[in-house]
């Protein structure tokens, strides 16, 4: 398709600082140097066009390219809509690949198995992210029939997808994304709700429990289930449900890990059931897809839909610019399946049967800010189903209105909607929530369907100097009550929330709540409130502080199933540091820590390790680091030819760090405080600068222990994990860690 050329007069887009620094590092072309060459402008004029572009297929057509490809422009540039990260970066380039998510079956055989792992590195070398059902190999230890030998189970498949996914996605400009699944029934079921026990594990990997509503109800009455060999459907062992349920919630508030999903309300909501069952979703779970299937993602940005009433009272939402936003985004998703080059065969035949969109939100936080409503609230929670019942609406209707131009998807007559004659649709689904962390830095808005996560934060910026930013609306609401002021703008960003800020008015301490804030329940409320009206699923996070119990989280994997979610993802705050101190007598261990009693390991009679050279200015350092389980237990630092003081300071840097790692304290939390700590005698290593005597422990730590995860140095707090690239705490939301700070994620 030829892309219609860029006019003179196109206005240059108004960009914030972020976004600035976002789209030059992850969207805008760059020369083999890795110099950015294509201006913002150019970025948004190249997608428009190419997306407008396709309209020329169509004879039937209400719209003309150039015309449409102005509309799109205009649409993405106001930040009204932007779409799935592929799109921008790939759209009217060579590469073409323009879907987010995809889906890839995993058979019971070598031969299938290793065909996944090199589709789904087709995939990440493109730009998406996958996920996969491991349901249908047969269990650790079965008998395979080929052979005579014995099967290795899911699991040690599992690694084996995570590794390769660690090799492609080195220097890519979008990180290689999984998610794991296994039915509630498998054999291996116990195996693999343990699988991320140790923090670092299966790092290119979301899981997730595919749970039944046979095991639900087993649940509920403390019975046991069924545990079903997948090779020959034949029940190998019972179990008993709550038991391995209290197990979930286990894992669950030690790490977050695994999350769950319901896999028969999935499958009711199938649109297409002739061409087969939904096993998996995603990597962040919004998206449940059939084998092979991929969809195309975007955003509405829902603050700017605010219609101010008349002296400031009666706000409401501006439903009609809502309606014309809708209508152009669901064009432009329906346009982007036919302008995206897929990297398989199998799947631009299942898209192309299916065409389905997903259609979601951000900037909800900000509408409730506009509108005066705390998230916390029952009228937030009839809003978000009133929004978003019209957003399914109307782009339904939109829906049709293509397919009276172009035709339904092919499966149609096949479909629900089809033997029910609702339609016809253009789309099998139009809507999904999706994760918005970067899409939400260039729109200048809040992540998603989620609350704020702090009202003001201080960022990095050049030159190690730091800068406060805060919420636009946080910021106007507090000058609007005269209770603006720098000095307590630098005491938000230190807790990111006014909730204990008595001084503050009440009504502003009620309105702009933070995830922390919020009490659990509301967070599902809300993303049940947004489930009711969605095709697909919500991408959601509830936040716990620190102090949530398992009765907690419990509670909150019974209520989603109560309320009708498709899945669910809980993060305890701080939970990743704990989980140490939570396996074997965890229990013990945590009540100790609570009342202050001592928590290090006890040394070993004997204990085995390395010992490594290390030249730093101030001498030649000897590094020995003792180790327990392959994991680092002790360290000795000796520096030589130095004179006393020199030595007591390497001595005490070694004790203090092997205080640390007996008491738990993970390896990546060790080297975010060690490295970088400069010196007054930097010394090069081979490639590598060493700057003091603790930035070479961190250096050792990180090469041997982390495999090439680079931390970022300067890691403000311990019980946190670091972004890799600027050395920010991550947070977690929309069922991913994310950087606030520089927009690095973990899902892509």
């Amino acid at each position: 398709m030829s892309k219609t050329k860029m006019p003179a007069s196109l206005p240059d887009p108004i960009i914030n600082e972020n976004a600035k620094i976002v789209l030059a590092r992850r969207y805008q072309k760059k020369d083999a140097e890795g110099i950015v060459y294509e201006t913002v402008k150019e970025l948004f004029w190249r997608v428009a066009s190419a997306i407008a572009a396709e309209e020329a297929k169509y004879d039937g057509s209400s719209c003309k390219p150039a015309t449409l490809a102005r509309d799109f422009y205009d649409l993405m540039t106001s930040y009204s809509f932007l779409p799935n990260s592929p799109t921008l970066m790939n759209a009217g380039t060579g590469l073409g690949q323009l879907a987010a998510c995809f889906v890839l079956p995993v058979a019971d055989s070598i031969e299938d198995i290793f065909d996944a792992v090199k589709h789904a590195a087709m995939i990440h070398k493109s730009g998406g992210g996958t996920g996969f059902s491991f349901s249908r190999l047969r269990a650790k230890d079965s008998v395979v029939g080929s052979t005579g030998g014995v099967a290795s189970g899911p699991l040690s498949f599992l690694r084996i997808f995570n590794c390769a996914t660690e090799q492609i996605k080195q220097g890519g400009t979008r990180r290689g994304a999984n998610m794991g699944i296994l039915r509630v029934d498998h054999p291996d079921i116990m195996e693999f709700i343990k699988a991320k026990e140790r923090d670092g594990e299966l790092n290119n990997f979301n899981l997730s429990i595919g749970l039944t509503e046979a095991f639900m109800r087993a649940v509920e009455k403390n019975e046991e289930f069924d545990l079903m060999a997948p090779n020959s459907g034949q029940v190998v062992e019972k179990l008993n449900a709550r038991e391995v349920f209290n197990l979930l919630v286990q894992k669950a508030w030690e790490s977050g890990d695994p999350g769950i999903v319901f896999l028969d309300r999935i499958n009711r909501d199938n649109p297409t059931p002739a061409l087969g069952e939904i096993e998996s979703t995603n990597p962040c779970g919004e998206q449940p897809l059939l084998p092979y299937e991929a969809c195309n993602l975007g955003s509405i940005n829902l603050g700017k839909c605010y219609a101010k009433g008349k002296n400031g009272h009666d706000s409401e939402v501006n439903w009609d610019e809502l309606r014309r936003i809708i209508h152009l985004s669901v064009r432009f998703l329906d346009n982007v399946i036919d302008a995206s080059v897929y990297p398989l065969s199998e799947i631009t035949e299942m898209v192309g049967k299916n065409r389905k969109i997903g259609l979601g939100v951000m900037g909800w936080a900000d509408l409730l800010f506009q509108l005066d409503i705390a998230y916390n609230s029952q009228t937030a929670v009839d809003l978000a189903e009133r929004v978003m019942k019209f957003m399914r609406d109307e782009a339904r209707s939109a829906s049709k209105q293509l397919a009276a131009e172009r035709g339904p998807f092919p499966a149609y007559a096949e479909s629900v909607f089809g033997k029910a004659n609702l339609g016809p649709y253009r789309n099998a689904t139009t809507t999904t929530i999706a994760p918005t962390g970067t899409l939400s830095i260039i729109g200048g808005c809040s992540s998603g369907v989620e609350p704020l996560f702090a009202l003001s934060f201080v960022r990095n910026v050049m030159d190690n100097d730091k800068l406060v930013e805060s919420n636009p609306f946080f910021e106007t609401a507090l000058k609007q009550a005269d209770a603006y002021s720098p000095k307590l703008m630098e005491e938000i960003a230190k807790v990111g929330t006014i909730r204990k800020m008595e001084h503050l008015p009440h009504d502003l301490r009620r309105v702009y709540v933070t995830a922390m804030d919020i009490e659990p329940i509301w967070h599902l409320k809300m993303q049940a409130a947004f489930q009711k009206y969605t095709d697909n699923a919500v991408s959601k996070t509830v936040n716990l502080p620190g102090s949530a119990t398992r009765e907690d989280i419990w509670d909150i994997y019974w209520k989603a199933y109560e309320y009708g979610c498709k899945g669910v993802t809980v993060y305890r705050d701080g939970s990743k540091t704990s989980q140490v101190l939570c396996t074997g007598d965890g229990d013990k261990k945590m009540d100790d820590a609570k009342a202050g009693k001592s928590v290090v390991k006890a040394r070993p009679d004997v204990i085995y390790g390395f010992t490594q050279k290390i030249p730093t200015g101030l001498g030649m350092l000897f590094l020995t680091v003792n180790e327990m389980d392959g994991k680092p237990f002790e360290v000795f630092a000796t520096i030589g030819k130095s004179g006393g003081s020199i030595t007591a300071k390497a001595e005490a840097i070694g004790r203090l760090v092997s205080l640390a790692l007996r008491s738990g304290v993970e390896v990546r939390e060790i080297v975010g405080q060690l490295k970088g700590i400069g010196g007054e005698n930097p010394k090069f290593m081979k490639k590598h600068l060493v700057k003091s005597i603790p930035d070479a422990i961190a250096h050792v730590f990180e090469s041997r222990y982390l495999q090439g995860d680079r931390v970022g140095a300067g890691s403000p707090a311990l019980n946190k994990d670091l972004c890799p690239e600027c050395g920010e705490p991550l947070v977690f939301e929309e069922g991913c860690h994310i950087c606030k700070a520089c927009a690095y994620t973990k899902c892509g």
